[in-house]
């Protein structure tokens, strides 16, 4: 019995073996048997290839949420240029002016404080002189002037007498010699006095015997290059100087205190005119080949002004050029500098009976320089805004009512604020073009192709897109 039932289990176990063995070696037959008893209807087709989607379609809504602004394409020149970081500075020798004692004294009076506007000519310090030089210099005018009086008088006295020949004619000649060396005199005193601030009607007194005991010390007069001013920026000038002179120093630094002893040569004050300033770009050296070819072929700068309110300021007409190159290296930078002259503009405004200017750039204001260093005729420049990227691939949309059509361009050049599109045809001129927004305009493109729905519509050869009737 037991032996039975060992030979059924072995018999078994050797069929399904078999039938397996069979049935892998046979898999292939077998599959065409199953197939052919399957209705064609019955087997699963393979999915067809989704189309790529190029055109959406947008509601007047969408379009003024996204701010769009479409403007046609137009080929122009276009200067690649390179971005130069740079500060505004005071230009020297025309932005600020220093205010010295001319003698020895204390500071008795403060006419003018910081922020205060002032002309040239006005009072800025009342000095109560201590210069012994001073001093001596208007006694000495004094006696030369004195003198001069009495040789004057005893040549009259004498004339008559040298006439009829009682005196020799060599008399007369010697008080002539004598009244030129006394004029001569008088003229050095008068001069030295005058460039010790003295004013001609003190000076004028001192020989009357009027000695000046304190001196004005006044704004200066403008150089020449001051006095140049361009006639585009008279109208600044006019603002802030109500007697039209053309020129108001702004009160930047006061360097003394009243009561204080000051020396003949010392800083009492800073007088500011911020006319006349400088662009200061930093640039790498290597960046040195383009500088210098800009300004030696006398080619415009483009400069972004940060923090700049344009708005309520006029326009600034005025094209920006590179003067000098420094021809040194900033050991800790590790750039060099170059400079662009700038017109600055101001307004005035009166309070408690005096004027105060207002500038709209000022020293230490940051900018940003854009040097051309190629030009690129024959181009299509749109915003950076307008060219969405996929990789390698570069698109554009070209509107046409609620339509966007996504145009391939080739990008030639772009930095932050501008993309240039090579002109080969695939834009053509003259078609609308969507100067912003480009990437939102393209993420609305895949969720309607992913979402099944058609923006019915054809396109046709030239570029434009139709809805479909």
């Amino acid at each position: 019995m037991k032996t039975r039932r060992l030979f059924l289990g072995v018999a078994g176990f050797t069929l399904v073996v078999g039938l397996a063995t069979v049935g892998w070696f046979s898999r292939d037959q077998l599959g065409r048997w199953l197939k052919a008893g399957v209705p064609v209807a019955a087997i699963e087709k393979p999915a067809a290839p989704i189309a790529e989607a190029k055109v959406l379609k947008l509601s007047p809504q969408a379009r003024k949420n996204l701010g769009l602004v479409a403007k046609a394409a137009k080929p122009q020149t276009y200067w690649r240029t390179i971005q130069v970081p740079g500060a505004i500075v005071d230009r020297p020798g025309r932005s600020d002016r220093g205010v010295t004692a001319p003698a020895v004294g204390a500071v008795v009076q403060v006419h003018a404080f910081p922020g205060d506007t002032v002309k040239p000519g006005d009072r800025l310090f009342t000095l109560r002189l201590f210069s012994e030089y001073l001093q001596n210099t208007q006694s000495e005018l004094f006696k030369a002037t004195r003198e001069t009086q009495l040789v004057k008088e005893q040549k009259a006295r004498l004339a008559d007498a040298a006439k009829s020949g009682a005196i020799p004619e060599s008399r007369i000649i010697e008080l002539d010699n004598q009244l030129r060396r006394q004029g001569a005199a008088i003229s050095a005193y008068r001069q030295d006095l005058l460039t010790r601030g003295l004013n001609p009607e003190q000076i004028d007194a001192v020989t009357e015997g009027k000695f000046v005991s304190t001196i004005e010390v006044a704004a200066p007069p403008p150089v020449a290059a001051e006095k140049r001013i361009p006639d585009s920026q008279q109208t600044a000038f006019q603002l802030i100087d109500d007697r039209g002179e053309g020129l108001a120093y702004e009160v930047q630094e006061l360097n003394v205190d009243l009561g204080q002893q000051v020396q003949a040569g010392q800083l009492l004050s800073v007088l500011a005119n911020h006319q006349s300033l400088y662009l200061e770009g930093h640039a790498f050296k290597q960046e040195a080949p383009f500088l210098e070819q800009a300004a030696r072929n006398g080619w415009p700068i483009q400069v972004e002004f940060a923090e700049d309110d344009h708005e309520h300021w006029p326009a600034l007409d005025q094209s920006f050029r590179v003067r000098h190159l420094a021809n040194s290296i900033d050991p800790a930078s590790r750039t060099f500098d170059f400079f662009v002259p700038l017109a600055n503009q101001s307004r005035g405004y009166e309070k408690d009976g005096q004027t105060f200017v207002v500038w709209r750039f000022r020293p230490g204001q940051r900018v940003r320089l854009h040097v051309p260093v190629e030009e690129l005729k024959e181009v299509l420049v749109l915003p950076s805004a307008a060219v969405v990227r996929e990789g390698p691939e570069a698109y554009v949309f070209q509107q046409n009512g609620d339509l966007f059509n996504r145009i391939n361009v080739h990008v030639l050049h772009e930095d932050r604020l501008n993309v240039v599109l090579a002109n080969d045809g695939s834009v053509t001129p003259g078609l609308y073009l969507a100067q912003n927004a480009a990437a939102s305009l393209n993420r609305v493109l895949k969720a309607q192709a992913a979402s099944g729905i058609s923006a019915d519509v054809h396109v046709h050869a030239d570029g434009t897109v139709h809805a479909t009737r």
